[in-house]
């Protein structure tokens, strides 16, 4: 009696055992009859061994190929459906979501009492914002309002680490601001794309901490640009993107997108009681804003003495301004020449030019691949400790957020018919700066304060570092505008100026 089968059905228990054996089993004949020809006989079984017409053999390839060939169709359908769901938008949103990142922290804001007795008291929010990676180490670009007057800045980024950040430099008056955290690894950075093509109509999308929910995706159209937008009294925007993708308290500060997942715009403002009116700053504005805030950063640091603009369609930036003196300078670099490259990073945006100097030291030697009309040659920078930042400069600046410059004797009598001996010319304004705040502007000629004039660099340091400044700040001071004699009052103190002066020494 034969072995019986698995598989009981009359057609498919009738296998072939073929003279020479089943291949991939022993060779042997396990009809048990002699091998006198090459008829295939059938393996034992439950039931009588039954010979395979041809015409069943070929029914019996044809099924099994059938089921082959759809197999491999059903798997190709699935992937199709699969490789349909990846829309651009969704391309673009896995392009830039792991360089986007969550921002929190609680600010006071100062409230006067519904009482109406006059007493100031103060509130706890809690602010939420989001964030974009401009440089692996951990620089992430955002809008002031959502840091300004958060103590500690937490931030989380789409892995799910939190980290708390420093912040770098930040301007109020374009509503951007650098802040820093220290992510064990490289971090992945926003692509960037350009604003100035842009067409009303065009698909975006908003990605963001809208209300606290992290990374929202929001999707909708270009609805108008060169939008100009009053906000609050204190704030008002020139030349933003109008778009109708949802843009929700918590959005401030992220990424507007175009649909290769580049950053057109940072979101920043929503039309109150509207209903998809929201606003972005164009990303090449947010650029140059943020070129300008790393240029200052850096040149704390290490001064190279280089001012760079962009050049559209064009490989690296142009240098428009070399400080006379500065490092730059006395490598023989010039205006009107091309970097290509910093070191063996290519240069495509002044962004990632000021980004090679993030960190740097003074007297660590920098190449520079210039284009110099049709010649191409390698120029080093020693980068060197910046004049403004050291010795009584630098407790000016820092304090004052002035850059001052002594003025000839005979120079400031030709120049200026006025009672007072001499002055001291103002060549800079720092950002965000007690001068800034007071008005003062690059080409005033700081002429006193308190009730000492200025006509060094240090009678300036005398009052800063006098025992009593606490008492007589905010300090007035007189600047000459022209043949016109201002005042104003900076806030200083005794703390800010002494720390000030330790760390210029």
């Amino acid at each position: 009696m034969g072995i019986p089968l698995p598989i009981t059905d009359p057609f498919l228990s009738r296998l072939v055992a073929y003279p020479q054996g089943v291949p991939g089993w022993p060779a042997k004949n396990y009809s048990g009859l002699p091998r006198t020809d090459n008829t295939p006989y059938f393996l034992p079984c439950s039931r009588p061994a039954m010979k395979v017409s041809t015409f069943e053999m070929r029914i019996w390839w044809v099924a099994v190929v059938g089921i082959w060939v759809w197999a491999v169709a059903w798997q190709a359908l699935a992937a199709e459906t699969s490789s349909s769901r990846l829309s651009p938008i969704v391309r673009a949103v896995q392009r830039a979501r792991p360089a986007v990142v969550n921002i929190r922290g609680e600010k006071t804001l100062p409230v006067s009492e519904a009482s109406g007795n006059g007493v100031e008291g103060a509130r706890r929010v809690n602010g939420m914002g989001t964030g974009v990676a401009i440089d692996p180490r951990g620089y992430i670009l955002t809008n002031h309002h959502v840091i300004d007057g958060v103590k500690e800045i937490q931030v989380t980024l789409a892995d799910g680490n939190r980290y708390i950040a420093k912040l770098i430099a930040r301007d109020a008056e374009t509503d951007l601001a650098i802040i820093k955290i220290d992510p064990p690894t490289p971090m992945a950075v926003i692509p960037i794309g350009r604003s100035d093509e842009l067409l009303p109509g065009e698909t975006v999308i908003a990605v963001g901490n809208a209300y606290g929910y992290e990374h929202t995706v929001t999707r909708g159209i270009i609805s108008a640009l060169h939008r100009a937008v009053q906000v609050s009294e204190a704030q008002f925007y020139e030349d933003l993107i109008q778009t109708d993708a949802s843009i929700n308290p918590g959005n401030s500060g992220g990424p507007l997108l175009n649909e290769d997942g580049e950053m057109i715009g940072i979101n920043v403002a929503v039309r109150a009681g509207a209903q998809g009116i929201g606003f972005a700053i164009p990303v090449n504005k947010a650029m140059e804003a943020a070129s300008r805030l790393l240029a200052e950063y850096t040149q704390q640091h290490a001064w190279h003495g280089l001012k760079v603009a962009e050049l559209p369609g064009q490989e690296g930036v142009r240098v428009e301004a070399v400080e006379e003196g500065s490092p730059a300078a006395q490598a023989g670099v010039q205006p009107g020449d091309r970097i290509t490259a910093v070191g063996s990073e290519k240069i495509r945006l002044a962004l990632d030019f000021y980004r090679m100097f993030l960190e740097a030291k003074p007297g660590q030697q920098v190449p520079l691949l210039i284009q110099r009309g049709s010649q191409t040659q390698q120029l080093t920078v020693a980068l060197a400790p910046h004049p403004r930042y050291s010795g009584p400069s630098g407790v000016i600046w820092e304090t004052l957020g002035l850059e001052l410059k002594p003025i000839p004797p005979e120079t400031f009598k030709q120049q200026y018919k006025t009672r007072y001996r001499g002055g001291l010319l103002v060549a800079a304004v720092r950002p965000n700066s007690p001068a800034a705040e007071q008005g003062i502007l690059p080409g005033d000629v700081l002429v006193g304060m308190h009730i000492w004039e200025t006509i060094s660099l240090e009678n300036v340091l005398y009052v800063l570092q006098r025992p009593d400044l606490a008492r007589i700040s905010p300090v007035k001071f007189y600047v000459l505008r022209g043949q016109e004699t201002l005042y104003g009052y900076l806030p200083v103190t005794s703390k800010v100026a002494q720390t000030s002066a330790r760390s210029s020494q």
